[in-house]
């Protein structure tokens, strides 16, 4: 496993290959970047780095905070209040399924909509989305690999999901490294591990 710079230099010679070099399918120009999540703050710093450098050469980049999605999808649903009297009433994950529910079901929130949405106003030929603070999903609120098998076809802007969690094999990702979490490894799309 090379480091978190070594990889974001060949991240950045991805993006600014032309057309990106990030991903083999059209209908999913998605990539994971898979950093250790005691990097968090390094890796924030140094994302609006490669932000920055990658502008220099042309490319406007976009950071999507997946928590901020995570607080919409709570708020446009039922309102935090709710989910805090869920907790009250009935514990924990019952509170954390009802998150789920709203990021997943189509009569409240989802994700994969909220982020379809963050997408719409980019250019495919111009843009870069960087998806942050993905961490916000833990323990269990939301799988990353459900959103990217939602996000087929929705959009065709390169956008780069930083991940954090260990990588176990080549493709096997165990999210935040929570030991009850099984690797998941069906991504299908380039992971800089």
């Amino acid at each position: 496993m090379s480091s978190l710079a070594e990889r974001l230099k060949v991240l950045e010679a991805d993006l600014l290959a032309d057309p990106p070099r990030i991903s083999a399918y059209h209908d999913l120009p998605f990539a994971i970047f898979r950093y250790d999540p005691a990097e968090e703050w390094t890796l924030r710093r140094e994302a609006r780095r490669l932000a920055t450098r990658l502008e220099d050469g042309g490319r406007r980049v976009s950071i999507i905070r997946m928590s901020r999605c995570l607080w919409r999808a709570i708020e446009e649903s039922e309102g935090i209040e709710a989910v805090v009297e869920l907790e009250r009433q009935r514990g924990f994950v019952v509170a954390q399924e009802q998150v789920t529910t709203y990021l997943s079901d189509r009569d409240w929130r989802p994700l994969a909509q909220l982020l379809v949405e963050e997408l719409e106003r980019l250019s495919a030929e111009t843009d870069i989305a960087f998806l942050i603070r993905a961490a916000a999903m833990a323990p269990g609120i939301y799988h990353m690999s459900k959103l990217l098998s939602q996000m087929q076809g929705k959009t065709r802007v390169p956008t780069i999901l930083f991940y954090p969690g260990s990588l176990e094999g080549t493709t096997g990702l165990r999210f935040m490294e929570l030991k009850d979490r099984d690797a998941l490894g069906n991504y299908r799309v380039k992971i800089y591990g």
